[in-house]
C-alpha cells in the first residue's frame, strides 16, 4: 500500500492524485498539513533524500522564511518541516518505508507505477 504524503489544497498534490486514480493506484493519503509528521518519518526519508531535495524552495512558505532563519543542515530542515509542513516538497509518495516518487512528474508516475 502508497502513502502519499501532502497537503490537499496543493495544485501539484491534486494533478498527482488525479493521475493515481485514473491508473486504479490505492494510496492512503497523509495529510500532514492536518495530521502533522512524525521526526522518525522525516530521519527515514532523509536516509533515501538529501534534506535539500526534500524542502520546496518554490513555495510560499519557504520564500517567506528569513534567510538567517533557512536552514543550514539536516537537523535544521527536520525542525522546520516537523513545524512548518508545508515546506516539504509534495507529494511524496512512499511505499514499505522507500520513497517512491517526490513530486509530481506524469513519465515518472507512469514508469514507478507500471510495475
Amino acid at each position: 500500500m502508497y502513502t502519499l504524503y501532502a497537503i490537499s489544497n496543493c495544485d501539484t498534490v491534486k494533478k498527482a492524485r488525479v493521475w493515481l486514480a485514473e491508473h486504479g493506484i490505492d494510496y492512503q493519503f497523509h495529510d500532514y498539513k492536518k495530521q502533522g509528521i512524525d521526526q522518525e518519518i522525516i530521519e527515514r526519508w532523509l536516509t533515501q533524500k538529501p534534506w535539500e531535495e526534500l524542502i520546496n524552495r518554490a513555495g510560499l512558505t519557504w520564500k517567506k522564511i528569513p534567510e538567517a532563519e533557512k536552514p543550514t543542515n539536516a537537523n535544521g530542515a527536520i525542525a522546520l518541516m516537523i513545524e512548518k509542513t508545508s515546506v516539504i516538497r509534495r507529494p511524496l509518495i512512499e511505499a514499505n518505508g522507500k520513497i517512491m516518487a517526490l513530486g509530481f512528474n506524469a513519465d515518472q508516475y507512469k514508469e514507478t507505477f507500471s510495475n
